[in-house]
């Protein structure tokens, strides 16, 4: 019990450390802006977006003073000796910074604001209207124990539980349907997988997800300032797991938490997105926060290594399919293959009863 009050205690100087900040923040630089530009009716949302704004530098200054050295100390994938192809690295993580600063400091939360918040609040301003209300996890669990799960802290640990596994079942389908995974194969085509490939999604792909993650955030009931920092929390460690490095947190921890060797795997190419069958559609180790996910629905994988990362098809041998150097070619050709695979197998499908038709003449 003192372990559990002493980290309340911390949680709780944390948050009012970072509300703090938020405010100062807001009233020194972005109300004033907002003022000068005559855009007061935005200043509840603008303030909400500082908050945002804050944890995204918060997480940069995180990756750039403690994951970076993790890296350079013990990296997975040895930088290469040839000055060419040393180039050519540089060049493929500099996109993948690229989506991170887009990610990180509040641009998808913009766009998020004006096209899809707007549908949620008719949604559940409707649902309010005919005596609809959201469920609160945290009340409804905040009776079994007294002094522990009535408490913020607990009540954080259960929203982080509950929307980690649908982050599971998300990563799951993108591996699972064709659709998805054109959007999804922008991530895994990364060839030199570091800290900044967490951010690497094709945009479309990130406005799905993102739109189920903050619905269900949502319906579940978590509070605005626990959901921002529990958004932190997870992509600290998913910056982590992404991160070039060559560490475990051994037996137990590898299956208590997702780290750098556990999620590697994920994106070793021929292991983590296929299925038993090369080719198909499938993977392993898809848990974002939580290995528990994959113990109990039979898709964790350990004990190999995983080889470099990327997706078989970009091997020469294997026809060297491009998936684009640029930020805005592997968005353009995430959307081909999308919508072109989908038109092959249509043509494909009518070929038989062609050529059947053909026969008969």
């Amino acid at each position: 019990m003192r372990v559990f009050d002493a980290v309340a205690h911390g949680w709780e100087v944390l948050s009012t450390l970072s509300g703090q900040g938020q405010q100062a923040l807001f009233e020194s630089l972005v109300q004033p802006m907002l003022f000068q530009l005559g855009l007061a009716s935005y200043l509840e949302d603008a303030y909400e977006a500082t908050g945002w704004l804050l944890a995204g530098l918060a997480q940069i200054a995180v990756m750039l003073a403690v994951i970076g050295p993790l890296q350079r100390w013990r990296p997975a994938e040895t930088l290469p000796t040839d000055p060419a192809e040393r180039a050519r690295r540089r060049a493929a993580v500099r996109v993948d910074v690229i989506y991170t600063l887009i990610d990180r400091l509040g641009l998808l939360r913009v766009v998020l604001f004006f096209a899809v918040d707007p549908l949620w609040n008719a949604a559940f301003g409707w649902l309010s209207v005919q005596g609809v209300d959201g469920w609160d996890l945290d009340q409804w669990l905040a009776p079994a124990w007294p002094g522990v799960t009535d408490s913020a802290l607990f009540g954080f640990l259960a929203y982080v539980v509950v929307l980690d596994f649908v982050n599971y079942v998300m990563h799951r389908l993108q591996h699972r349907w064709a659709w998805w995974w054109a959007l999804h194969a922008v991530h895994h085509s990364q060839r030199h997988m570091t800290m900044w490939t967490d951010s690497r999604n094709h945009l479309l792909d990130t406005l799905i997800t993102s739109s189920v993650f903050v619905l269900v955030a949502r319906v579940i009931g978590v509070p605005p300032g626990q959901f921002i920092a529990l958004v932190v929390l997870s992509r600290l460690v998913e910056n982590l797991s992404h991160a070039n490095l060559r560490l475990g947190f051994g037996w137990l921890g590898d299956r208590l938490l997702v780290g750098p060797r556990f999620h590697r795997l994920h994106h070793g190419m021929g292991i983590g997105h296929e299925g038993a069958v090369q080719g198909t559609l499938g993977g392993c180790n898809f848990a974002v926060l939580f290995p528990l996910w994959d113990l109990v629905l039979r898709t964790a994988r350990y004990g190999c290594e995983p080889g470099p990362t990327g997706i078989r098809d970009q091997l020469p041998a294997e026809g060297g399919r491009d998936y684009g150097r640029g930020f805005w070619a592997q968005q353009g050709l995430a959307l081909a293959r999308r919508f072109g695979d989908r038109a092959a197998a249509a043509n494909e499908a009518t070929m038989p009863s062609q050529r059947t038709e053909a026969l008969r003449r």
